[in-house]
């Protein structure tokens, strides 16, 4: 880069505000950074940090009557914000590009794919719609969407996450801007298709030389994807420097809070048993070590819940008479023991059937075949009455702890209402427990009066846990109950569970598809693909010794927080997960487990 090179992006002295109670609050105080030509910068924080008002202020998609952007934003030589809504839409796409966090809200499900790449040429160049369309074709073919031509006709509901988030890729691309702002592209994705995207993005940065602005909470995004990083906290850049530096030789207390909280894949190397997370004060950046967790599981017990041959499909109907035309085979004779005390971990990428088998356990959904023994209950042969208390030895903690919770009712009576239902209290009995468990996920028992969305996103999930604890349950499903979470959080959350376990000798059945995350609070990995268990064993031979190729897959697509990765593209394959979609009397091929070691299972062919 010469001296003479300009800033595609010139940010001074920043500092957006948001209208409360008729008094302007900044949210964003001061922020100055430069994006030069063929550059990415990391812009990193917590939820509530400012990092994506940041973004909306460069590209002026805030609501004008409730926000006030002061300061200087230069992009391309532009005064941003002197500039008219007609101009600024001119700008927007043909010098900047944004694309979001959530690809299925940014597309009009209404519109076919092609037509809604063709209409950003149209609208912004001078094409006939012949030749927007075989634009289109090539930008979704340079993004690697398989079959782009036959796929420009589709709706987006037709798309997997990662095949939409690729669309939008596409889309912002098609005016060739100098600068893409992408404010957490990965975050909703699985762990295979977050690292084709962020190879993508290197990949087409390099061709384009474009500049990219790249927001997000994953510190091992941050390490491989960007050369200078900008830490935010409570609405200020703290800290901003070249990200190697960031890394090594982070200064700031927050900075190295964020940093020690990051999961990191192969720390439990010679670790017997799951390891809590170090807690780091944001203020001081001190770290306390983490303790391990003593070994309670007793293996020599009769199994707390058996699940054999489980095989949960959903109907497909279609034609005029709504026929069955097929299934999906969602679980497909999955077997596993899950013991007292114990965390099994069931993980994979979306669409493999992990959240499918916890609610096939709990008959939150009906089983097709198979037998669930839980603490005595054969819970697939019970009726109405025993299922409700069947209920009791085994709750769910559900990923978005905002839908999971009744807005209408308080923190109390939330926590409360399942042990007055199951007729295990009185009222004041049932608030004195709720109060208690509160204050044992770390919630103070004042809190009772509060609704939901006076909560943070972690505190809410504390609730969940709390309700989830009211009826003394013997097994938790926790259903991806930290993906939504951000790092500082998702370590809060999973000590706290790993010391609930130990108090109250609980079982997890801890579904996710963060493997850092599971690494750490596991005793067995179960991996599992198109509905079927591939590998399943103690953690330390499913990581350390990996057999299955899709288990070999998900362990190396895990970004590692460190930039000296920056240049590994890891050439993974763009295919997406085959579909579980079956013909009307399809038999699957009989499958059967080679021993690797002791109860590290494989499957094979029969």
């Amino acid at each position: 880069m010469g001296e003479a090179a300009k800033p595609v992006l010139s940010v001074n002295n920043l500092t957006t505000s948001f209208l409360v109670d008729g008094a302007w609050r900044p949210v964003v105080r001061d922020v100055s950074f430069d994006v030069m030509p063929g550059e990415t910068v990391a812009i990193v924080g917590e939820s509530g940090s400012g990092k994506s008002v940041t973004s909306l202020s460069i590209m002026r998609l805030l609501a004008k009557k409730q926000s006030r952007i002061e300061g200087s934003i230069l992009l391309n030589g532009k005064d941003i914000l002197s500039l008219s809504d007609r101009e600024m839409r001119r700008v927007r796409g043909n010098d900047a590009a944004m694309i979001f966090q959530e690809p299925m809200t940014s597309l009009n499900p209404i519109f076919t794919i092609g037509r809604q790449i063709s209409e950003a040429l149209t609208c912004h160049g001078e094409m006939t719609k012949s030749e927007a369309r075989a634009e289109t074709i090539r930008l979704l073919e340079k993004v690697r969407i398989p079959n782009a031509s036959s796929r420009f006709d589709e709706y987006p509901h037709q798309f997997s996450g990662g095949m939409r988030q690729r669309v939008m890729i596409a889309m912002a691309l098609a005016s060739r801007p100098k600068l893409l702002i992408a404010d957490e592209p990965t975050t909703a994705l699985d762990v295979t298709i977050q690292g084709q995207i962020l190879d993508l993005i290197k990949m087409l940065q390099e061709e384009e030389g474009m500049s990219v602005l790249f927001i997000t909470h994953d510190m091992g995004v941050v390490a491989e994807i960007s050369d200078r990083t900008i830490v935010m906290y409570r609405g200020e850049a703290v800290e901003t420097g070249a990200t190697d530096d960031i890394f090594h030789r982070g200064k700031h207390p927050y900075t190295r809070a964020l940093l020690s909280a990051v999961p990191r894949l192969g720390s439990m190397t010679g670790q017997k048993w799951p390891l809590r997370f170090p807690v780091v004060d944001t203020a001081t950046g001190e770290r306390s070590e983490p303790a391990a967790v003593a070994d309670t599981v007793d293996r020599g017990k009769t199994p707390i819940l058996q699940v054999k041959n489980l095989t949960t499909r959903f109907a497909i109907r279609g034609g005029i008479f709504g026929s069955r035309t097929g299934a999906i085979h969602a679980v497909e004779d999955v077997s596993f023991d899950l013991f007292q005390g114990e965390t099994l971990s069931l993980v994979g990428e979306s669409g493999c059937g992990k959240s499918t088998t916890g609610r096939s356990i709990t008959r939150l959904i009906e089983p097709n075949a198979g037998k669930v023994n839980l603490d005595g209950y054969d819970v697939t042969g019970l009726d109405s009455s025993n299922l409700r208390r069947m209920r009791r030895s085994i709750q769910m903690i559900f990923q978005d702890p905002f839908a999971s919770l009744n807005p209408r009712m308080t923190v109390g009576a939330t926590v409360s209402e399942p042990i007055v239902a199951h007729g295990l209290g009185t009222r004041a009995q049932a608030r004195e427990k709720a109060a208690d468990l509160l204050e044992r996920v770390g919630l103070k028992p004042d809190m009772m009066e509060r609704y939901p969305h006076e909560f943070s996103g972690g505190q809410r999930q504390r609730i969940c846990i709390a309700r989830a604890l009211a009826l003394d349950p013997k097994v938790i499903v926790a259903d991806e109950s930290v993906s939504a979470l951000d790092v500082s959080i998702k370590a809060q959350v999973c000590n706290l569970l790993m010391d609930l376990q130990q108090s109250l000798n609980l079982a997890f059945l801890f579904i996710s598809h963060d493997m850092a995350v599971v690494e750490r609070v596991s005793h067995r990995v179960a991996v599992m693909y198109l509905g079927e268990i591939v590998e399943i064993g103690p953690r330390e031979a499913v990581f350390g010794n990996p057999q299955h190729p899709y288990t070999k897959k998900l362990i190396s697509a895990v970004p590692v927080p460190d930039p000296a990765r920056r240049g590994i593209r890891r050439g993974l394959s763009t295919d997406e997960l085959k579909s579980p979609i079956r013909p009307l009397g399809y038999v699957p091929p009989k499958r059967c487990y080679k021993s690797v070691s002791e109860g590290h299972l494989v499957q094979v062919e029969a």
